[in-house]
């Protein structure tokens, strides 16, 4: 069970540093952050990402096998950076719908589903 909290606390994290990262961008787009200062907006940013670390945190220790979750650090990792970048493409595309994916993209992705496959390899 510590894997699939492990799993839903990444995804959340991950939801919540995307919106931080580039959710300022479509504000940008929108016009709601045309006249904010940089300050303003990394602080914005910030208050996003620290719910991404009330997530991101909580997933590292339950799902790391030293405090008894089914996880090695690495695996853990590539867990998250696989999460991070499906994470990303579903957001851009829902907030950026001119950003598209193409071929290319999906070939990163089958290289990724690679990585998983060789990292959690015995």
């Amino acid at each position: 069970m510590s894997g699939f909290y492990t799993l839903l606390l990444l995804v959340l994290s991950n939801v919540f540093m995307t919106l931080a990262w580039y959710g300022h961008l479509k504000l940008q787009q929108t016009g709601v952050t045309n006249h904010w200062p940089l300050i303003c907006v990394i602080a914005f940013s910030w208050a996003i990402a620290f719910f991404e670390y009330c997530c991101q945190v909580p997933a590292n220790r339950i799902g790391f096998e030293g405090n008894g979750g089914p996880f090695s650090l690495v695996q853990l990792k590539v867990i998250q950076e696989c999460v991070s970048l499906v994470v990303f493409a579903i957001v851009a595309h829902v907030l950026f719908q001119d950003q598209g994916l193409h071929w290319n993209h999906a070939v990163a992705f089958l290289f990724l589903i690679g990585a998983v496959y060789f990292v959690f390899m015995k």
